[in-house]
């Protein structure tokens, strides 16, 4: 190639430029694809967290810092016999709470915490805890965070019975996630089928 030969530069910057263009191209085509996955997995915590971080490239950014944190867990299932013992506890726990709402409600959370410990998260704070949970279970930590706000008005004296009514089926929402029950089966009724009106 003659570096003199203005043709021959042309042909240079015409590649280049080129090459420019297809490799833009194919970053666009993979970030819109990485986009389109997130949210298809994280569901309403891709909408949530994007509004919370005001832009998307920061908000898929710490999406995809959660699956790597998750991905290094070991996120375990449970046995037949953990799963039993889990579902006769929040039983026992949710018969009680006609006579103790108020009680029912922080030991619904603590019955969380021990499952998703048992299950192999990490018990760091609420925030996180959620973050972790919205991995595997996006579609419930919506109700995680309700039930949780609910709980710490609770613990000020500050919601009503409605509201713990409420907080209960929430946690239960989560918690048979976590159990990892069949379709159309919940905690509350072992192996009968729920009915949807």
């Amino acid at each position: 190639m003659d570096i003199n030969n203005p043709q021959a530069w042309l042909i240079i910057a015409v590649v280049v430029v080129a090459l420019i263009i297809v490799v833009g191209l194919v970053t666009r085509e993979m970030r819109r694809r990485q986009s389109v996955r997130l949210r298809r997995r994280f569901g309403p915590e891709y909408a949530r967290t994007v509004t919370e971080r005001g832009d998307r490239s920061k908000a898929e950014a710490e999406l995809l810092a959660r699956e790597k944190r998750v991905e290094r867990l070991k996120i375990v299932s449970l046995s037949p016999q953990d799963k039993a013992r889990f579902t006769d506890a929040w039983r026992t726990l949710q018969t009680r709470f006609v006579d103790n709402p108020r009680g029912v409600v922080a030991d619904a959370d603590r019955l969380v915490r021990d499952l998703m410990v048992k299950r192999g998260y990490p018990m760091a704070d609420f925030e996180h805890r959620a973050a972790d949970i919205s991995v595997d279970h996006p579609t419930v930590v919506d109700a995680y965070r309700s039930a949780r706000a609910i709980a710490v008005r609770d613990e000020r004296g500050e919601a009503s019975t409605e509201e713990l009514r409420k907080a209960v089926v929430y946690y239960r929402t989560l918690f048979d996630d976590l159990l990892e029950l069949p379709q159309g089966q919940d905690s509350s009724l072992g192996n009968k089928e729920v009915v949807h009106s």
